[in-house]
């Protein structure tokens, strides 16, 4: 059953309007929940939390600089749609950061999702977009091939101190391999 959802999707405290099919599949095929993300081109080893909305109706993100998150409202990663996953990228006080690298990802880079079945779903970097602030990045959720995709998305350019915020958004497209 395809059913369009429409989010508003913060990263860092910028919003991006996000509009993307969800397909729902059977139990049977349905995959675990997402427990683990490996980028081994970027040394990115780091658990998976599950995050849904904001009161402001925002994605949330993970609550730590070395967590990522995913938008259990979206697919998971593995059925169709584009699932999504964020984290953080610069931290407080040099604090290393899970997507502190991810601009370094190149086409062809393999990203793993373990899940809580055991299984491991794989990943081949597609596209990597950059973003402004206020940029409207609506479109880059969609996907109503058929197929199984997984963006990564984090902070990326100049720290704003007034704001609380970068100045763009960095968006790694994936799709299964």
């Amino acid at each position: 059953m395809k059913k369009i959802i429409s989010i508003v999707a913060a990263v860092s405290f910028s919003i991006f309007f996000v509009f993307f099919p969800v397909y729902h599949t059977s139990a049977a095929s349905e995959p675990g929940l997402p427990a683990y993300l490996r980028i081994p081109g970027i040394g990115v080893d780091a658990p998976i939390d599950s995050v849904g909305l904001t009161p402001e109706g925002a994605m949330d993100v993970p609550k730590g600089p070395a967590t990522s998150a995913w938008f259990d409202l979206g697919p998971r990663p593995g059925e169709n749609g584009s699932a999504v996953i964020d984290g953080h990228f610069g931290w407080k006080d040099g604090i290393p950061a899970v997507f502190d690298n991810l601009s370094k990802l190149q086409k062809g880079d393999i990203v793993y999702v373990d899940d809580t079945t055991g299984s491991t779903t794989a990943f081949v970097v597609r596209d990597i977009e950059t973003y402004g602030h206020n940029e409207d990045a609506s479109d880059i959720f969609a996907s109503d091939d058929g197929k199984a995709h997984l963006n990564l998305i984090t902070c990326g350019g100049v720290w704003n101190n007034a704001q609380k915020s970068y100045s763009n958004r960095l968006v790694v497209f994936t799709d299964e391999e």
